[in-house]
């Protein structure tokens, strides 16, 4: 005769009125209440808690993204690689959200729609935070969170670090080769393509056994950017297959302007060498 297993027979620890639980590490209690649906629609859960765990998500890429930029300011590569690897992972991760959001219907998507107000993706900090830690530093974004003093200096406080594509550009640098001149003045504006930086590339590229650290470094920006390409394209179709060509909610063009975004590139010279090779 089979009796219920108990795991307190093999030493598990069964209670936790004095002891820190897997719940409080976690702080779960806060976590599972802060899905709030608005509408009374069916998917409307399914639409918050997809957002909300991309947000987590980003909030780890951020954390991951600043490291790896210290990392390759201190020359450490190791961990730098390491770093940039699981950003690339992350983003598959948010890659396969959208799998997930996609099975919501247009009808579906329309009775919660209301609820969103003027709320979009296109307002979260977090994901600008991530452009212009890569580099992509489009001021006019900031307007958005002017609302929001605190988020504000937030992304302030990145844009006067240099991005972590700066860092690598520096990094070839200091490995003596020509970059094209100084680092420019304002590290608040994108920077331009430059002819030299994708000589010194082609240089790595062409003999990577010689330049190996670097070559690694280019083929793990060159991965994170290609996860990062891929989120933007599903987040078109994604947008295309609920709404179709309406606008979005926070105003903007929806698909078309979503469809604007797949042409910026976080590290263009790292794609031109391609061309070069």
């Amino acid at each position: 005769m089979s009796t219920t297993y108990d795991p307190a027979t093999e030493g598990a620890e069964m209670s936790f009125r004095q002891k820190m639980s897997y719940g409080d590490y976690l702080h779960l209690d806060k976590v599972l209440t802060a899905q709030a649906p608005l509408s009374g629609a069916h998917d409307e859960l399914l639409f918050i808690v997809q957002h909300q765990t991309s947000e987590l998500w980003m909030k780890l890429a951020i954390f991951e993204m600043r490291s790896a930029a210290g990392a390759i300011r201190g020359d450490d590569l190791q961990p730098a690689f390491k770093m940039l690897t699981r950003v690339a992972r992350i983003f598959e991760q948010l890659n396969n959200a959208w799998d997930v959001l996609r099975t919501m219907t247009p009808s579906e998507y329309a009775v919660m729609r209301p609820s969103l107000g003027q709320s979009s993706g296109f307002q979260s900090w977090q994901y600008r935070a991530i452009e212009y830690l890569a580099g992509n530093r489009n001021l006019a974004m900031l307007r958005p969170h002017e609302h929001r003093p605190e988020i504000v200096a937030e992304l302030e406080a990145i844009l006067t670090q240099p991005s972590i594509y700066d860092e690598a550009i520096a990094l070839l640098a200091r490995r003596g080769f020509d970059v094209g001149g100084e680092p420019r003045a304002d590290l608040r504006e994108k920077r331009s393509p430059n002819p030299a930086v994708t000589e010194a590339w082609r240089q790595v590229y062409a003999d990577p056994q010689r330049h190996w650290p670097l070559y690694e470094l280019a083929e793990k920006l060159v991965d994170f950017e290609d996860y990062f390409r891929r989120w933007r394209f599903n987040h078109v179709t994604t947008v295309e297959r609920i709404i179709g060509f309406k606008r979005g909610t926070g105003g903007t063009g929806g698909v078309t302007y979503l469809r604007r975004m797949l042409d910026t590139e976080l590290f263009p010279e790292l794609w031109n060498v391609r061309t070069e090779l």
